[in-house]
């Protein structure tokens, strides 16, 4: 298998697996079906979008650094500005689909980042195990 193609397959797979937890978890807490599912989507889209954006916008910063190296503190940077940004952006959207204040959805959006860092975690890991990455001839990895 292609590495584009497996990449395609753990986007896909990820997202839509994503939604649906936390589509049932929303359910779960009393919020309707249609208010679940729509902020699980609209979670999606928008870590998605921001997700290109923010790296380009970190590559792109990153490239005019005297160093290119992928340190620690910089991969903490960019995880700090990442999930910055989706609370920025999910927050009010969370407020307005919920029709709850901000502060529930503070409280909410900080339940939703705590399942994703375990779920990016157990997904990734058994993504692995089903899909193992392809193995080059000096027993490094493709991908």
């Amino acid at each position: 298998m292609s590495a584009i193609l497996r990449r395609f397959i753990y986007v896909v797979t990820y997202e839509v697996t994503a939604i649906l937890f936390i589509s049932l978890a929303l359910m779960a807490l009393g919020y309707g079906g249609q208010g679940s599912t729509l902020v699980a989507v609209v979670s999606s889209t928008v870590a998605l979008i921001w997700n290109f954006v923010w790296t380009s916008l970190f590559e792109a910063w990153e490239k005019r650094q005297v160093s290119h190296t992928r340190t620690v503190p910089r991969r903490i940077a960019h995880a700090i500005g990442f999930e910055g940004g989706l609370i920025v952006f999910l927050i009010p959207l969370l407020a307005w689909i919920l029709r709850i204040s901000l502060l529930d959805a503070l409280i909410l959006e900080v339940g939703i980042l705590v399942f994703f860092l375990v779920y990016t975690f157990a997904f990734a890991w058994l993504f692995d195990i089903v899909l193992p990455q392809a193995k080059r001839s000096d027993g490094g990895s493709v991908i």
